[in-house]
């Protein structure tokens, strides 16, 4: 589709362009406020549309943070997959390897955290617990690996998202056990 001018000869983004810069702009702004916190309005501000023109895209505030952590997740696992297929012969350390920078930064780590944490609500813990047990077992089907190797696996996933919160291997002093778990030798 051919972008579009406006009488005054600007280029006008189609409402798919504006999704992603909402979208974007949703993952900075959920991640450092939560789902209560976070200002749809400053958002819209940002990106330089109206807070109407948001909600018609998305629906509820609550429908933008899930369509935010939604997208995070697809990242996830769309890296995941990736790394499992170029590396078929230790598929959980390459995906363990794609979980972090530079593909995931600090604000979709904390996007995840304030998934969680938002899970109060209902269908907030409703999407976000199928997300997570949709990349269980997306991390199963790409691995042939056991409950016991995807619990762990998961579970170093988990702490490495609170450390992008907290800086916690650092303080620990622990980069070369994580890398030496990484690399599954211990």
């Amino acid at each position: 589709m051919e972008p579009r001018s406006d009488s005054g000869g600007k280029v006008r983004k189609t409402a798919e362009e504006r999704r992603r810069e909402i979208l974007a702009d949703a993952v900075a702004e959920f991640a450092a406020r939560g789902l209560r916190g976070a200002s749809v309005e400053e958002m819209a501000g940002r990106v330089g549309v109206s807070q109407p023109y948001v909600y018609r895209l998305f629906g509820t505030k609550k429908d933008l943070f899930l369509a935010a952590t939604r997208h995070v997740r697809d990242r996830v696992s769309e890296a995941f997959r990736e790394a499992a297929e170029a590396n078929p012969e230790s598929p959980l350390e390459a995906m363990g390897r794609s979980y972090g920078a530079p593909l995931f930064g600090r604000e979709e780590m904390m996007l995840l955290l304030q998934g969680f944490a938002a899970s109060e609500d209902p269908e907030v813990r409703e999407a976000i617990g199928s997300g997570f047990a949709e990349l269980w077992r997306s991390v199963e089907e790409a691995t042939g690996a056991g409950d016991e190797e995807v619990w762990a696996f998961m579970a170093t996933g988990m702490m490495l998202t609170i450390n992008s919160a907290i800086d916690l291997i650092p303080r620990l002093g622990k980069e070369e056990w994580l890398e030496r778990y990484l690399r599954d030798e211990i």
